[in-house]
């Protein structure tokens, strides 16, 4: 039998006709939106007999393996005496339709030719028309191509497409025969599940098998990864699943998501696992300039990308950002598109958030094409509700139109004088503004500024014309970055309802406006809808009512899981030092703080990690903490090391790094609670003895927490828990499971604050830090 290979016509024909460079000049954003309306505006024509988004399908069978390849085709225009059924395909562009050569798009016309060539099989026809409508969307002009074409030949120009792709498809039914039989093969890859592992993966297993949600909270150190994982690969082997997306907000969890995949690997796994890697870190020249002018691996991308894939998929699975610089080199194509192409046909992948949850950049052809067989894996979600707020946000800045209206005043191009007027308009909206507000300085509404939005508008059509006006790679970057900023700002405003609201800042002659999300769960119920399964799973989804509300779940249908903590009270000593770490108390108390993470630091030699609540209460206490342990420390016996408010990726290894086993000083690391080394880490056995927390965490007050309150109060719900305690003690929780991390760790952990022994605060606690003792402040 043969092996089915599953195709679109567009994924065909772009693969036979794939050719160019990257970003031949400025695209616009709305393109998609109009070439939408231009689609229906041109259905819209057709007549009683004509037919429109019409699906065809055919089999072909080529050396061993059973094509079939599907589409829908736009319209299908009924035979009339003296012409042919025709097929028509719409494309839309923001080119001049007078200058469009016939021939410009080859992609086009062989998309075309493939849904005329089914139709001829299915309808036994000998002959069939084909027909290409430009439709130009600014002016809503209208321009046909007709070719006519007989059965055989479109029989032979898809037969040689698929020739072209064969090699592709071959290796892709080879790698998927591979992978599903490793699959089956697979065993756990520990002689035994920790308690607690098998009853997350079987809860992931089920939702994934009924197509429901989950929100786990599971204990640190239990392998949340691997148990997350495990049961999502062995559904892709069931053919239950097409692919898996593992979502991070750091580049640690990152880590852990694809040493899990090694791991499996290791154990037989045949699995293509893709991580995306921020363009701009992984980009190979100093500025980032996606345009031939400026970069060789931009300049014909589309000429060597399929080489390097078939190159790629053919020998790699753990496709590492390490491999796809590799091969990016090897083959002199962008790294960062490269990584996305091989994503789209990868079996798993390894990414932010934003790539799912972001209508700015998550990947919608990708996802929209197999969300239905797509599992989400979301670690760490509890960081998910504050990053969510972020990506349904949206702020523009007076200064910014200031610089384009100057910059764009008596300029040499045709369209320069338009993008100055429409620059200079928002402008003086904001000086108006400005002056509304008055000695105020700041302004809260619950009002979209329907004007401003309408002004913007008006400028992203200006700015559009003078970047498609521009040389090939010459498009101004002040403006192009405010164009975008625009478009993110006209796209959030469509999304404000009652959970947002505006406010505005003022500052001397600058005005700073955001269009701010309150509560993002609709949101992110919205951007979850159509995907296979759902899992969002974190150690500290405290309370776990508070996170399926803020996360888009539902309590009545959503699956929900809580795994007790494996490890015993014996391997943990909590202690409560009742002293306050209030603002308006810390320069009373903060020797006492340092007093107590020294005593807590000269029980044991050994490593500690101490976690404030800012840089600047931290910086500070360390500052103490040297003079007061200057004698250790200039004897050799003790040692200090500080988080710096902006780290490279070396120096946050460096600084994990000094945390050895094998230690002969006592070394406390100083740390942020919510920053980058409170989770994530893993500091196994003698690596971290003890951990002390400085405070309960809460969130600065300030304008923004303070609207937040206001409107969770107004809606029923606890605007204190939901604005401060909860995100705070979310804080404590994951730097305190900093700590024990395996069955054979032991230490201790610190808690001060005299909140810790208020109920409020205290049935937040995990159950194994409950056998406390409180300290004499």
């Amino acid at each position: 039998m043969p092996k089915k290979v599953q195709l679109s016509v567009r994924s065909l024909v772009e693969y036979a006709y794939l050719s160019g460079d990257i970003e031949s000049g400025f695209h616009t954003a709305t393109s998609m939106t109009e070439g939408t309306k231009a689609h229906q505006r041109i259905q819209k024509q057709y007549g009683e007999q004509d037919e429109k988004e019409v699906y065809v399908s055919v089999e072909i069978e080529r050396d061993g393996l059973l094509f079939v390849i599907d589409g829908r085709c736009d319209g299908l225009l009924a035979a009339n005496e003296g012409s042919l059924l025709t097929v028509d395909e719409i494309k839309s562009t923001s080119g001049k339709l007078p200058e469009l050569p016939e021939h410009t798009y080859p992609v086009h016309w062989a998309q075309a030719k493939c849904y005329a060539y089914v139709i001829t099989q299915e309808r036994e026809l000998q002959e069939i028309t084909v027909q290409l409508t430009y439709v130009q969307v600014a002016s809503e002009e209208e321009r046909r191509f007709q070719q006519t074409f007989t059965a055989p030949q479109l029989e032979q120009f898809v037969h040689e497409m698929i020739g072209c792709y064969y090699a592709r498809a071959a290796q892709q039914a080879e790698h998927q025969e591979k992978r599903d039989r490793s699959i089956k093969e697979l065993a756990f890859p520990f002689p035994a599940y920790r308690e607690g592992q098998r009853k997350l993966a079987g809860a992931v297993y089920q939702s994934i098998a009924s197509k429901h949600k989950l929100f786990a909270k599971a204990p640190t150190g239990i392998g949340k990864t691997i148990s997350t994982i495990f049961p999502a690969v062995k559904a892709i082997g069931e053919g239950v699943l097409q692919r898996v997306v593992y979502l991070t907000a750091k580049t640690i969890t990152r880590t852990s998501a694809e040493e899990a995949f090694a791991l499996l690997e290791a154990r037989g796994l045949h699995l293509q696992v893709v991580t995306l890697t921020a363009k701009e870190k992984i980009c190979f020249q100093e500025e980032v300039r996606c345009s031939k002018e400026h970069c060789p691996y931009a300049d014909g991308y589309y000429d060597r990308i399929n080489e390097a894939m078939l190159d790629l998929r053919t020998n790699e699975t753990r496709i590492t950002r390490e491999v796809i610089e590799t091969y990016a080199r090897k083959h002199t194509v962008c790294p960062f598109e490269f990584a996305l192409d091989a994503a789209y046909g990868a079996d798993a992948m390894i990414c932010d958030y934003n790539y799912v949850f972001d209508p700015r950049v998550n990947l919608k052809r990708m996802f929209e094409e197999q969300k239905r067989r797509t599992a989400v894996l979301i670690d760490e979600a509890h960081n998910l509700v504050d990053r969510a707020r972020e990506m349904y946000s949206s702020t523009l800045d007076k200064a910014d139109f200031l610089e384009m209206r100057r910059a764009y005043k008596g300029g040499p191009s045709l369209t320069a004088p338009a993008v100055y007027t429409a620059a200079k308009a928002v402008n003086e909206y904001f000086i108006s503004l400005r002056k509304s507000i008055g000695e105020k300085q700041q302004e809260v509404t619950r009002e979209l500024p329907e004007a401003l939005v309408g002004l913007v508008e008006q400028f992203i059509t200006e700015a559009e014309r003078e970047l498609l006006s521009a040389n090939s790679g010459e498009a101004n970057p002040q403006l192009l970055e405010l164009y975008f900023r625009c478009q993110s700002f006209v796209r959030i405003a469509k999304l404000y309802d009652e959970r947002y609201v505006t406010y505005t800042e003022c500052e001397r002659s600058e005005v700073h406006m955001k269009l701010f999300c309150l509560d993002p769960s609709h949101l992110l119920r919205t951007m979850s809808k159509g995907y296979r399964s759902m899992v969002f799973f974190s150690a500290t989804l405290t309370p776990l009512h508070y996170y399926m509300d803020m996360l888009g779940g539902s309590i009545e249908t959503d699956y929900s899981v809580v795994v007790p903590s494996p490890f015993s009270a014996e391997q943990l000593e909590v202690s409560i030092s009742p002293l306050s770490t209030r603002y308006h108390d810390r320069e009373r108390t903060i020797d006492r703080v340092v007093e107590q993470i020294g005593r807590m630091a000269g029980q044991r030699q050994g490593n500690y990690l101490v976690f404030f609540p800012s840089y600047a209460y931290m910086n500070d206490a360390v500052e103490r903490f040297l003079i007061a342990n200057q004698g250790e420390i200039e004897a050799g016996r003790m040692r200090a090391i500080v988080q710096a408010t902006r780290m490279s990726e070396e120096e946050r290894e460096q600084f994990l790094a000094a945390f050895q086993a094998d230690t002969q000083e006592t070394l406390i690391g100083f740390a942020v609670m919510g920053g980058i080394f409170s989770e994530g880490i893993d500091l196994v056995g003698d690596r971290l003895i003890g951990v002390a927390v400085v405070g309960v965490g809460l969130p600065q007050v300030g304008l923004e927490r303070d609207i937040m309150k206001a409107y969770f109060d107004e809606t029923g719900r606890n605007g204190f828990e939901y604005t401060f305690l909860f995100p705070g003690m979310n804080k404590v929780l994951q730097a305190g499971g900093r700590l024990i991390r395996s069955e054979d760790d032991r230490g201790c952990l610190l808690l001060i604050d005299d909140r810790y022994l208020q109920p409020q605060y205290n049935r937040l606690l995990p159950q194994e830090w409950l056998e406390y003792r409180v300290l004499r402040s």
